[in-house]
């Protein structure tokens, strides 16, 4: 049983995460600097992430997953991917964007020393044109709307343990009151 719940969350991420490419993380960045609260983070940051799509799938076991890159001072030096299992009450299929700052040095090389690990209490700021609302990395009740990525506001929560995280929903719709934490791993260029 677990392995058929575990198939159909993998085929809707699969499917809400196609293959990066270039212009698509380009995409992303412009949507995270168009957004008022996340625009300093660039300047003021040591180095961030960055997640074009993250695809999201579950009903009952949910699964998560990504490709991204991985900036220090503003210079692209690694590839990341996440990963994701959640278990609880959820249903439905969703995509987002997932823009991780890391405030100093410190938390730069936590996060690109291995396996680095949010636990299910991490939280991130869901962007949207209209409604911003926190979203847990784990699951959490939440429900969210976008009017588009390139006119995004937010209220700021600032850093929390030299992160700070934020998401732009790109499509579909998911309700879940589940847990789990998401997994990151990191190669250097």
């Amino acid at each position: 049983m677990f392995n058929r719940f575990f198939g159909f969350t993998a085929v809707f991420a699969l499917l809400f995460s196609p293959l990066s490419y270039s212009g698509e993380y380009d995409d992303a960045l412009a949507s995270f600097r168009a957004a008022d609260q996340t625009a300093p983070f660039f300047e003021n940051a040591y180095g961030y992430v960055v997640f074009p799509t993250i695809g999201k799938g579950g009903f009952g076991i949910g699964g998560s997953h990504g490709a991204g890159r991985v900036y220090a001072k503003g210079m692209y030096v690694g590839d990341t991917s996440m990963t994701q299992l959640t278990v609880g009450l959820q249903m439905g299929a969703q995509a987002f964007s997932q823009m991780i700052f890391l405030e100093d040095e410190r938390a730069f090389k936590s996060f690109t020393s291995g396996n680095f690990e949010f636990s299910a209490q991490a939280t991130a700021v869901a962007i949207t044109a209209g409604v911003s609302a926190e979203a847990n990395t784990g699951g959490g009740t939440a429900t969210s709307a976008s009017g588009g990525r390139n006119d995004a506001n937010v209220s700021n929560s600032g850093y929390r343990k030299g992160l700070a995280i934020f998401t732009i929903a790109r499509g579909g719709l998911m309700y879940e009151a589940s847990i789990g934490g998401q997994k990151f791993s990191y190669k250097p260029l």
